[in-house]
């Protein structure tokens, strides 16, 4: 049975090994090994991941009995008196694709920004990334094309993403 538990600093590692295991099936195709290898360090060591906790950012991992299979981050913030939601991360290894992991979390996500008052989810995908036809199809649309310069010389080249929320109704 899939479960999903909030995690501690004591998770990092398995979040750290999700992200890593999955990062280089995901953009292997799209970016090459010098630019794979500078985003690891700088979005998932554990100091990275540590900062990212701190700063706020809320991991999810969805296990399945004792084995962890993905993980999610999120967090809100307010802009011009909105609340946003914007999900960071979401990561399934390999071997667990086609689970409903990502749906699961994704769900879960979308449920959490509308508890928190949120308008809306976003987020940033890179352009090549097959993940945008996932969230095209569970709603999301390109809000905006985006160019992140991120230090090396390297950039992200993203859509930036938003699902509209709707509060959810009681039954």
């Amino acid at each position: 049975m899939i479960t999903l538990r909030k995690a501690k600093e004591e998770d990092l590692a398995i979040i750290q090994y999700i992200g890593t295991s999955t990062y280089g099936p995901t953009y292997g195709h799209i970016l090459e090994q010098v630019q794979i290898d500078y985003m690891l360090d700088e979005f998932y060591s554990i100091t990275a991941l540590t900062k990212q906790l701190m700063e706020g950012h809320t991991f999810l991992i969805a296990q399945d009995g004792d084995q962890d299979l993905a993980f999610m981050s999120y967090s809100t913030t307010t802009h011009q008196q909105h609340i946003v939601a914007k999900l960071h991360k979401l990561y399934v290894l390999p071997e667990a694709h086609g689970k409903g992991l990502g749906k699961l979390l994704m769900n879960e996500v979308r449920n959490k920004a509308i508890e928190a008052g949120a308008d809306s989810l976003e987020l940033n995908v890179n352009r090549y990334n097959n993940a945008k036809d996932f969230y095209e199809k569970i709603g999301f649309v390109v809000k905006e094309t985006v160019d992140i310069e991120i230090g090396n010389g390297f950039f992200m080249n993203d859509y930036v993403m938003a699902l509209p929320l709707t509060p959810l109704k009681s039954v």
